[in-house]
């Protein structure tokens, strides 16, 4: 069966976000509201068989399964609690609602109607993201004490034609209700929940907020700083964790978003272009890059590592004719892994020369699983 789904709104958030998930997944895209002309034309141009309305009330009256409310937040509510209404599951984009009792009046009115509701935070399956719980679950940094989360560009002229840039907060504007939700929003789900310490909100260009900085202290004694601005003249990095045995920093933002912007999309819910952001552990001086696979997040540490080495060492300078050959050399390669390679974990010793005999009873060991059960680790029973 086929979801059919109706957007209300058809600017940033609708068209290069929402919509390329949507069609990517299989859903299908029966009715858009906006009253824009531009957007009804980039509407149509993307989806030609669908419906274009001017209003919420149209759109809700269209026979739909989903509401995703993509549109201003001025009006999250207004389209939200009108789908509600109607009986219509909705996702909203964060934020939510402009306050919390606007934020309450959403949720109140869909457990009213027993509604499903819920509010759209993508960036928590950023490649960033995934990589993040992928470390924190190895314990490869230690304890974890801070967290810098930024997203910081240099824009130091306003956008007359934004209203995220020109509306007050009361109104919707601003960097406090644009990008500090995902900020706050991945910062606890990696480390849990957590109380607001200190903030500083301010306008540099003289319309909305556009530089803030918020400090939360998590229960788990983890202190993360988050920063979004469009005032910084040389960005740092995307996100710095730092533990009692290293840091762990991604310098770029996840590739997504300017693959959606070009129009692209992930067809049948997968990317078949890298998406992955390049992360790395330093140890002061010492500093290594780590695999960042968001489409594999099953995949652990451990079986990255041994992969990475069948890559480098034998599959990206050697030719296959046949698979039965490639099954020839990889046996070849394994003997030679086991026997005659050096390894770290063997203090640069091989298998074979090193005295350290190491036998490994794996009833003395169970699996344990990891980030929500993405992939699991052994330890000792």
């Amino acid at each position: 069966m086929t979801l059919r789904v109706g957007i209300a709104g058809y600017g940033l958030a609708g068209r290069y976000f929402h919509a390329p998930l949507l069609k990517g997944c299989g859903f299908e895209v029966v009715a858009i509201q906006t009253s824009n002309e531009e957007r009804k034309q980039h509407a149509l141009s993307d989806f030609p068989d669908t419906t274009v309305v001017a209003t919420i009330e149209e759109l809700v009256s269209k026979e739909l399964d989903l509401v995703v409310v993509a549109s201003a937040n001025l009006v999250h509510a207004e389209h939200a609690i009108a789908a509600i209404n109607a009986g219509i599951p909705v996702v909203v984009d964060k934020p939510m609602g402009r306050t919390l009792v606007e934020t309450e009046l959403i949720v109140n009115a869909a457990k009213k109607a027993s509604v499903g509701l819920s509010t759209f935070f993508n960036r928590r399956w950023d490649s960033d993201a995934l990589t993040i719980k992928k470390v924190l679950a190895s314990g490869v940094l230690g304890e974890v004490h801070r967290i810098d989360s930024r997203f910081e560009r240099f824009r130091p002229e306003l956008n007359a034609t934004s209203w995220r840039e020109n509306m007050s907060a009361a109104d919707g504007g601003g960097q406090l209700l644009d990008l500090q939700p995902h900020l706050i929003s991945t910062a606890i789900d990696w480390f849990g929940k957590a109380e607001l310490v200190t903030a500083t909100v301010r306008s540099l260009r003289g319309g909305a907020d556009d530089d803030s900085v918020l400090v939360l202290r998590h229960a788990s004694g983890t202190i993360s700083y988050l920063s979004a601005s469009a005032v910084v003249g040389a960005p740092g990095p995307r996100i710095r964790i730092l533990g009692t045995k290293g840091a762990l920093v991604i310098n770029d933002l996840d590739p997504q978003e300017a693959l959606l912007r070009a129009g692209k999309y992930p067809e049948g819910g997968t990317w078949t272009v890298p998406t992955n952001s390049r992360a790395f552990i330093h140890r002061g001086d010492e500093i290594e890059e780590i695999k960042s696979l968001p489409h594999v997040p099953m995949s652990h540490p451990f079986v990255e590592r041994l992969i990475g080495s069948i890559r480098r060492e034998l599959l990206d300078h050697t030719f296959f004719w046949t698979v039965t050959d490639l099954e020839h050399k990889l046996r070849h390669y394994q003997g030679y892994y086991n026997q005659h390679r050096t390894h770290s974990g063997r203090d640069g010793a091989t298998p074979v020369d090193s005295d350290v005999n190491r036998v490994v009873d794996i009833n003395q060991f169970r699996w344990e699983k990891y980030c929500r059960g993405l992939f699991e680790l052994p330890v000792a029973a």
